[in-house]
């Protein structure tokens, strides 16, 4: 198995849609489908259920996903440090699922106008921290709570939060809604091992009943297909068929970008004033 095949894999698993990934991997549907084919192929089993809304995985695919993300981490903490050892310009960015916030294409565009000789490399990632504590990443920009310990954080912006819900569900009409009104409600959980204060913060800190996910997409699955319902910041594009209500008594969601305490790294220095002027804006 390539390890680029293995990321194709992962994209489509994780996004349940041959379309979303491969405009996520930056590439036409067509040949994705044909690696997918050939992966099933070579191992001798399906690894996704088609049907026309999408895919789920199957049992086998279910294996190979736990095992294709632990290898792909392999890679990059591999690739990390012998590239750390050669001396190479470059630096490794941690984004949390939020590739489509504004401040992220300033950024981007302002770091590649200061740095042009600096090979930037961008991981999408769920950990709250992006594999900053693994090692996987240089910076994140991702989004508190959680455990900061050894960490340094900036915070470069806050958002209003709201529930996500079925477009159909009868508290979509509210202008705004209370935690309160919610209590009642199955609410999509995160992975166990979970940064604590991170699992607490999107639960609207108390203990709630509901599916596991691991991914944005599986977040929105979840409330499409089952009613759950989950918070999220304002101001994201939604499908049609969802909505999000305001929250009233719900804390700003902090953007903020982290990295590990006492890395004198220039790259990183720089990446993090050039951050909090990109998100100023």
């Amino acid at each position: 198995m390539e390890l680029r095949t293995l990321r194709y894999f992962v994209a489509v698993a994780e996004e349940l849609h041959f379309g979303r990934a491969a405009a996520r991997l930056h590439m036409s549907q067509p040949p994705l489908s044909r690696a997918i084919k050939q992966l099933e192929a070579d191992t001798g089993a399906l690894l996704f259920a088609r049907s026309p809304t999408g895919v789920t995985l199957t049992a086998v695919g279910t294996v190979l996903l736990d095992e294709a993300r632990a290898l792909l981490e392999h890679a990059d903490r591999v690739r990390a440090r012998v590239s750390e050892a050669a001396g190479a310009a470059a630096i490794t960015v941690g984004i949390l699922g939020d590739g489509t916030d504004p401040g992220v294409a300033r950024l981007a565009a302002a770091y590649r106008r200061t740095h042009p000789g600096i090979d930037i490399r961008v991981r999408d990632l769920t950990d709250p921290t992006c594999g900053l504590r693994a090692g996987l990443v240089d910076v994140a920009l991702t989004r508190a709570p959680f455990d900061e310990t050894a960490l340094t954080v900036r915070t470069l912006r806050s958002d209003p939060v709201g529930v996500v819900l079925r477009a159909d569900d009868p508290l979509a009409s509210h202008d705004r809604l209370r935690l309160a009104e919610l209590g009642h409600r199955r609410w999509f959980q995160f992975p166990p091992g979970t940064d604590p204060l991170w699992q607490s913060y999107w639960n609207g800190g108390t203990p709630r009943e509901g599916p596991v996910v691991r991914a944005v997409q599986e977040c929105l699955h979840a409330v499409l297909w089952n009613g759950t319902v989950g918070l999220a910041p304002l101001g994201h594009d939604l499908p049609a068929e969802l909505a999000v209500v305001p929250l009233i008594d719900m804390a700003p969601s902090r953007v903020v970008a982290v990295w590990n305490k006492g890395d004198t790294n220039p790259l990183i220095r720089s990446f993090i004033k050039t951050a909090t002027v990109a998100y100023r804006h």
